[in-house]
């Protein structure tokens, strides 16, 4: 296991990912496509929305056209799975992951810039931010708002992370970042930036223990190591 160093000046900065990772959405997303799924009589077996957790756009084109029979029916699909996690967001059932509170904390301490690059829609980040209390902690973020007004590739293209870095304006070897996906980890990878991966949903590949400078259970485990 590579050490991860530096962490101790302001000259330092920290990427996060959201879904996932900072908070359990992943899972109400899974739960969400399980429940409109059976609301439409889909009879597709409940592991088989894991394929859409931290999938590449391709992944998940490919999911849609073997499980939908028409677009209508896909964009249905999603339109329900988003409302019901917008639903039990607002209700109270997103909540930050195991030890984020006090690794946000602790890095704030350190005087460590944060930011957040995610994929996610524009509104459903904002959403999360405020619902769950962590907004202030970030200097800025990016989601796919920032992709298509930047035209840039998705993960695991490193696109969204090599704009955080430069707007963080850090040297790379100074930022770290922190994924839970297999496809995120990638996209850090391919940006070469040192990664952690804290794992959600699924459980890290070979290549994910060699793309990633440490693996770790939860931030509680992160926060033990340094």
């Amino acid at each position: 296991m590579r050490r991860v160093q530096g962490l101790d000046d302001d000259n330092h900065g920290i990427i996060f990912d959201m879904p996932g990772l900072l908070v359990n959405s992943e899972k109400l997303y899974w739960d969400a496509n399980i429940q409109a799924a059976e609301e439409e009589n889909l009879g597709t077996p409940r592991d088989a929305y894991l394929k859409l957790t931290g999938a590449t756009v391709k992944e998940m084109q490919d999911f849609y056209h073997k499980y939908f029979k028409t677009e209508a029916d896909r964009d249905r699909f999603i339109k329900r799975t988003d409302d019901l996690v917008w639903q039990w967001t607002d209700e109270g059932k997103l909540k930050l992951q195991p030890g984020v509170q006090e690794a946000l904390d602790e890095f704030e301490k350190r005087g460590l810039k944060m930011a957040i690059a995610s994929s996610n829609y524009e509104n459903v980040v904002q959403h999360a931010m405020w619902v769950t209390g962590i907004r202030n902690y970030f200097d800025f973020h990016l989601s796919y708002l920032d992709v298509q007004r930047g035209h840039i590739k998705a993960k695991p293209a490193p696109d969204i992370y090599l704009e955080a870095a430069k707007k963080m304006n850090l040297p790379n070897e100074n930022i770290l970042v922190f994924e839970d996906s297999s496809t995120g980890v990638q996209a850090a990878a391919n940006a070469g930036l040192k990664c952690v991966m804290v794992p959600d949903l699924k459980a890290p590949s070979v290549k994910d223990k060699q793309n990633a400078t440490m693996i770790c259970q939860n931030f509680f485990e992160f926060l033990k190591k340094i």
